[in-house]
Protein backbone atom coordinates (compact mmCIF):
# COMPACT_ATOMS: atom_id res chain seq x y z
CA UNK A 1 0.00 0.00 0.00
CA UNK A 2 2.80 2.14 0.96
CA UNK A 3 4.35 1.75 -2.28
CA UNK A 4 1.41 2.42 -4.12
CA UNK A 5 1.22 5.50 -2.36
CA UNK A 6 5.04 6.63 -3.16
CA UNK A 7 4.34 5.37 -7.06
CA UNK A 8 0.75 7.96 -7.44
CA UNK A 9 2.45 10.54 -5.15
CA UNK A 10 5.71 11.16 -7.20
CA UNK A 11 3.55 10.49 -10.65
CA UNK A 12 1.41 13.20 -9.74
CA UNK A 13 4.04 15.65 -8.43
CA UNK A 14 5.64 14.78 -11.69
CA UNK A 15 2.64 16.04 -13.81
CA UNK A 16 1.58 18.59 -11.75
CA UNK A 17 5.03 20.32 -11.12
CA UNK A 18 6.06 20.24 -15.08
CA UNK A 19 2.65 21.86 -16.27
CA UNK A 20 3.34 24.38 -13.25
CA UNK A 21 7.00 25.07 -14.85
CA UNK A 22 4.79 25.29 -18.38
CA UNK A 23 2.58 27.75 -17.23
CA UNK A 24 5.31 29.97 -15.42
CA UNK A 25 7.12 29.66 -19.47
CA UNK A 26 3.86 30.78 -21.03
CA UNK A 27 3.63 33.54 -18.79
CA UNK A 28 6.80 35.18 -19.24
CA UNK A 29 7.10 38.43 -20.45
CA UNK A 30 8.51 39.37 -24.37
CA UNK A 31 12.07 38.20 -24.84
CA UNK A 32 14.27 40.30 -26.08
CA UNK A 33 13.64 39.83 -29.34
CA UNK A 34 16.94 38.25 -31.01
CA UNK A 35 15.77 35.66 -32.71
CA UNK A 36 17.96 33.70 -35.21
CA UNK A 37 17.56 33.21 -38.60
CA UNK A 38 16.43 31.05 -40.64
CA UNK A 39 12.70 30.57 -39.07
CA UNK A 40 11.16 27.18 -39.38
CA UNK A 41 7.71 28.91 -39.85
CA UNK A 42 8.36 31.13 -42.49
CA UNK A 43 8.13 30.62 -46.32
CA UNK A 44 11.59 29.79 -47.87
CA UNK A 45 13.32 29.26 -44.29
CA UNK A 46 15.47 26.21 -46.01
CA UNK A 47 17.50 29.40 -47.15
CA UNK A 48 17.39 31.86 -44.58
CA UNK A 49 14.43 33.65 -46.22
CA UNK A 50 12.32 35.89 -43.95
CA UNK A 51 9.01 38.30 -44.75
CA UNK A 52 10.70 40.68 -43.73
CA UNK A 53 12.62 40.92 -46.94
CA UNK A 54 9.47 41.21 -49.01
CA UNK A 55 8.42 44.90 -49.84
CA UNK A 56 6.14 47.11 -48.12
CA UNK A 57 6.04 44.00 -45.65
CA UNK A 58 4.27 45.77 -43.38
CA UNK A 59 1.48 45.85 -45.83
CA UNK A 60 1.01 42.59 -46.75
CA UNK A 61 -0.30 39.84 -44.38
CA UNK A 62 2.29 36.90 -42.33
CA UNK A 63 1.61 34.05 -43.44
CA UNK A 64 3.41 31.08 -41.01
CA UNK A 65 3.50 27.29 -41.20
CA UNK A 66 3.41 25.69 -37.47
CA UNK A 67 3.39 22.16 -39.13
CA UNK A 68 6.96 23.37 -40.81
CA UNK A 69 8.20 24.56 -37.02
CA UNK A 70 6.69 21.47 -35.08
CA UNK A 71 8.51 19.14 -37.61
CA UNK A 72 11.91 21.64 -36.89
CA UNK A 73 11.32 21.07 -32.97
CA UNK A 74 10.87 17.29 -33.17
CA UNK A 75 14.42 17.18 -35.12
CA UNK A 76 16.17 18.40 -31.78
CA UNK A 77 13.71 17.18 -29.18
CA UNK A 78 13.41 13.31 -30.65
CA UNK A 79 16.96 13.19 -32.08
CA UNK A 80 18.71 15.79 -30.37
CA UNK A 81 19.88 17.46 -34.02
CA UNK A 82 21.89 20.10 -33.27
CA UNK A 83 24.26 18.08 -30.73
CA UNK A 84 24.34 15.76 -33.41
CA UNK A 85 25.61 18.11 -36.23
CA UNK A 86 28.27 20.41 -33.95
CA UNK A 87 29.32 17.29 -31.39
CA UNK A 88 28.79 13.98 -33.15
CA UNK A 89 31.42 11.80 -30.63
CA UNK A 90 29.11 13.23 -27.61
CA UNK A 91 26.14 12.99 -29.27
CA UNK A 92 26.22 8.72 -29.97
CA UNK A 93 26.32 9.12 -25.87
CA UNK A 94 23.78 11.54 -24.74
CA UNK A 95 21.21 10.20 -27.86
CA UNK A 96 21.80 6.76 -25.93
CA UNK A 97 20.43 8.64 -22.76
CA UNK A 98 17.58 10.14 -24.50
CA UNK A 99 16.46 7.29 -26.64
CA UNK A 100 16.23 4.67 -23.39
CA UNK A 101 14.30 7.11 -21.31
CA UNK A 102 11.57 7.34 -24.54
CA UNK A 103 11.86 3.79 -24.55
CA UNK A 104 11.36 3.34 -20.59
CA UNK A 105 8.08 5.82 -21.11
CA UNK A 106 6.91 3.54 -24.03
CA UNK A 107 7.14 0.37 -21.66
CA UNK A 108 5.74 2.00 -18.95
CA UNK A 109 2.64 2.96 -20.85
CA UNK A 110 3.03 -0.50 -22.11
CA UNK A 111 3.06 -2.29 -18.70
CA UNK A 112 -0.14 0.05 -17.80
CA UNK A 113 -2.22 -1.50 -20.87
CA UNK A 114 -0.66 -5.46 -20.10
CA UNK A 115 -1.75 -4.84 -16.46
CA UNK A 116 -5.34 -3.29 -17.28
CA UNK A 117 -5.45 -5.88 -20.37
CA UNK A 118 -5.09 -8.78 -17.81
CA UNK A 119 -7.40 -7.46 -15.01
CA UNK A 120 -10.31 -7.61 -17.85
CA UNK A 121 -9.10 -10.98 -18.71
CA UNK A 122 -7.21 -10.86 -21.72
CA UNK A 123 -3.79 -12.98 -21.65
CA UNK A 124 -0.50 -11.41 -22.24
CA UNK A 125 2.14 -13.91 -23.42
CA UNK A 126 3.88 -14.98 -25.92
CA UNK A 127 1.66 -17.89 -26.91
CA UNK A 128 -1.80 -18.73 -25.85
CA UNK A 129 -2.61 -15.61 -26.33
CA UNK A 130 -4.99 -13.09 -28.74
CA UNK A 131 -3.64 -10.71 -31.20
CA UNK A 132 -3.95 -7.97 -28.37
CA UNK A 133 -1.67 -9.83 -26.00
CA UNK A 134 0.93 -10.93 -28.01
CA UNK A 135 1.01 -6.93 -29.36
CA UNK A 136 1.75 -5.96 -25.70
CA UNK A 137 4.32 -8.66 -24.71
CA UNK A 138 6.48 -8.06 -27.46
CA UNK A 139 6.52 -4.50 -27.71
CA UNK A 140 7.14 -4.55 -23.64
CA UNK A 141 9.85 -6.77 -24.10
CA UNK A 142 11.67 -4.67 -26.83
CA UNK A 143 11.20 -1.46 -25.47
CA UNK A 144 11.49 -2.52 -22.38
CA UNK A 145 15.16 -4.37 -22.52
CA UNK A 146 16.68 -2.19 -24.82
CA UNK A 147 15.73 0.92 -23.00
CA UNK A 148 16.85 0.04 -19.71
CA UNK A 149 20.12 -0.91 -21.38
CA UNK A 150 20.55 2.35 -23.70
CA UNK A 151 18.93 4.81 -20.11
CA UNK A 152 21.71 2.85 -18.23
CA UNK A 153 24.50 2.86 -20.70
CA UNK A 154 24.29 6.67 -21.36
CA UNK A 155 23.98 7.95 -18.24
CA UNK A 156 26.85 5.91 -16.52
CA UNK A 157 28.58 6.84 -19.64
CA UNK A 158 28.25 10.15 -19.27
CA UNK A 159 29.48 9.94 -16.07
CA UNK A 160 32.50 8.86 -17.35
CA UNK A 161 32.63 11.33 -19.80
CA UNK A 162 32.68 14.42 -17.48
CA UNK A 163 34.75 12.72 -15.25
CA UNK A 164 37.52 12.17 -17.86
CA UNK A 165 37.15 15.15 -20.79
CA UNK A 166 39.47 17.63 -19.32
CA UNK A 167 37.40 20.58 -20.36
CA UNK A 168 34.28 18.96 -19.25
CA UNK A 169 35.48 18.26 -15.86
CA UNK A 170 36.19 22.19 -15.56
CA UNK A 171 32.15 22.87 -16.33
CA UNK A 172 30.69 20.00 -14.87
CA UNK A 173 28.76 21.14 -11.10
CA UNK A 174 28.26 18.23 -8.32
CA UNK A 175 24.23 18.26 -9.61
CA UNK A 176 25.25 17.48 -12.45
CA UNK A 177 27.07 14.19 -11.89
CA UNK A 178 24.83 14.00 -9.31
CA UNK A 179 21.39 13.78 -11.58
CA UNK A 180 23.16 11.47 -13.91
CA UNK A 181 24.08 8.87 -10.79
CA UNK A 182 20.43 9.21 -10.16
CA UNK A 183 19.31 8.46 -13.05
CA UNK A 184 21.87 5.47 -13.55
CA UNK A 185 21.35 4.14 -9.75
CA UNK A 186 17.27 3.71 -10.98
CA UNK A 187 17.75 1.87 -13.76
CA UNK A 188 20.54 -0.19 -12.62
CA UNK A 189 18.42 -1.22 -9.68
CA UNK A 190 15.85 -2.17 -12.27
CA UNK A 191 17.82 -4.00 -14.31
CA UNK A 192 18.62 -6.13 -11.47
CA UNK A 193 15.15 -6.96 -10.22
CA UNK A 194 13.59 -7.26 -13.71
CA UNK A 195 16.24 -8.89 -15.36
CA UNK A 196 15.10 -12.00 -13.90
CA UNK A 197 12.00 -11.59 -15.89
CA UNK A 198 13.31 -10.28 -19.22
CA UNK A 199 9.18 -11.67 -20.40
CA UNK A 200 8.21 -8.50 -17.78
CA UNK A 201 5.27 -10.67 -16.39
CA UNK A 202 6.67 -9.79 -13.09
CA UNK A 203 6.61 -6.23 -13.84
CA UNK A 204 2.89 -6.72 -15.32
CA UNK A 205 2.02 -8.12 -12.01
CA UNK A 206 2.99 -5.40 -9.94
CA UNK A 207 1.97 -2.62 -11.88
CA UNK A 208 -1.12 -4.05 -11.68
CA UNK A 209 -1.00 -4.15 -7.97
CA UNK A 210 -0.18 -0.57 -7.82
CA UNK A 211 -2.99 0.08 -10.01
CA UNK A 212 -5.68 -1.81 -7.64
CA UNK A 213 -3.61 -0.46 -4.48
CA UNK A 214 -3.33 -4.27 -3.57
CA UNK A 215 -0.80 -5.05 -1.28
CA UNK A 216 2.07 -7.14 -2.56
CA UNK A 217 5.55 -8.68 -0.81
CA UNK A 218 8.38 -6.72 -2.13
CA UNK A 219 11.81 -7.17 -1.86
CA UNK A 220 14.12 -4.79 -0.67
CA UNK A 221 15.57 -4.50 -3.97
CA UNK A 222 11.99 -3.83 -5.45
CA UNK A 223 11.51 -1.10 -2.59
CA UNK A 224 14.70 0.86 -3.43
CA UNK A 225 13.90 0.83 -6.95
CA UNK A 226 10.21 2.27 -6.83
CA UNK A 227 11.79 4.95 -3.75
CA UNK A 228 14.40 5.67 -6.45
CA UNK A 229 12.01 6.19 -9.48
CA UNK A 230 9.77 8.09 -7.20
CA UNK A 231 12.31 10.27 -5.92
CA UNK A 232 14.01 10.86 -9.62
CA UNK A 233 10.43 11.65 -11.13
CA UNK A 234 10.06 14.32 -8.24
CA UNK A 235 13.15 15.61 -8.79
CA UNK A 236 13.37 15.78 -12.62
CA UNK A 237 10.87 18.70 -12.79
CA UNK A 238 12.67 21.07 -10.04
CA UNK A 239 16.29 20.56 -11.62
CA UNK A 240 18.00 21.82 -14.92
CA UNK A 241 16.71 18.48 -16.15
CA UNK A 242 13.35 20.34 -16.78
CA UNK A 243 14.60 21.62 -20.62
CA UNK A 244 12.09 18.72 -21.71
CA UNK A 245 9.42 21.37 -20.63
CA UNK A 246 10.77 24.89 -21.75
CA UNK A 247 12.25 23.49 -24.85
CA UNK A 248 9.16 24.35 -27.14
CA UNK A 249 9.04 27.53 -25.56
CA UNK A 250 12.67 27.82 -26.17
CA UNK A 251 12.15 27.25 -30.20
CA UNK A 252 8.90 28.98 -30.33
CA UNK A 253 9.11 32.26 -28.03
CA UNK A 254 12.76 32.90 -27.95
CA UNK A 255 14.32 31.70 -30.96
CA UNK A 256 12.00 31.88 -33.85
CA UNK A 257 9.23 34.24 -32.62
CA UNK A 258 9.39 37.28 -35.10
CA UNK A 259 6.56 38.58 -35.24
CA UNK A 260 6.11 42.40 -36.13
CA UNK A 261 5.65 45.00 -33.58
CA UNK A 262 2.62 46.53 -35.23
CA UNK A 263 0.75 49.36 -34.10
CA UNK A 264 -2.16 47.43 -32.20
CA UNK A 265 -0.74 44.13 -32.42
CA UNK A 266 -0.14 41.13 -29.93
CA UNK A 267 3.45 42.02 -29.59
CA UNK A 268 2.63 45.79 -29.14
CA UNK A 269 0.75 45.10 -25.89
CA UNK A 270 3.58 43.01 -24.95
CA UNK A 271 5.91 45.45 -25.19
CA UNK A 272 3.77 48.14 -23.22
CA UNK A 273 3.29 45.26 -20.12
CA UNK A 274 7.00 44.96 -20.78
CA UNK A 275 7.95 48.14 -20.22
CA UNK A 276 5.38 48.57 -17.44
CA UNK A 277 7.50 46.54 -15.22
CA UNK A 278 9.79 47.85 -12.53
CA UNK A 279 13.13 46.51 -10.82
CA UNK A 280 12.70 44.68 -8.04
CA UNK A 281 17.07 43.57 -7.16
CA UNK A 282 18.25 44.80 -3.86
CA UNK A 283 21.74 45.00 -5.36
CA UNK A 284 24.16 47.43 -6.88
CA UNK A 285 27.11 48.11 -9.32
CA UNK A 286 28.66 50.13 -11.04
CA UNK A 287 26.58 49.76 -14.22
CA UNK A 288 23.39 49.39 -12.07
CA UNK A 289 22.04 50.61 -9.11
CA UNK A 290 19.53 49.07 -6.81
CA UNK A 291 15.84 50.67 -6.87
CA UNK A 292 16.32 52.64 -3.24
CA UNK A 293 20.17 53.36 -3.58
CA UNK A 294 21.52 56.74 -2.24
CA UNK A 295 21.86 59.14 -4.72
CA UNK A 296 25.90 59.78 -5.48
Amino acid sequence: MILSFVAYLSILLFVGISVYKAWKFAEMPLHGRMELYPVPKESGFEHGGSFYEEISWWSKPHVVSHAREIKEMLKEILFIKKLFDNQRPFWWISYALHLGIYLIMAWTMLLVVGAISELNGIHVAASNAGLWGLLIYYLSVVTGIIGLLLGALGSGLLVLRRMFDNTLRKYTTPQEYFNLLLIFAALITGIFYWGGDLSFHTARAVTANLITFTPFAASGLLILHIVLVGIMLIYIPISKMSHYVGKYFTFHTVLWDNSPNLKGSAVEQKVKKALSYRPTHTWSAPHIKAPNAPKE
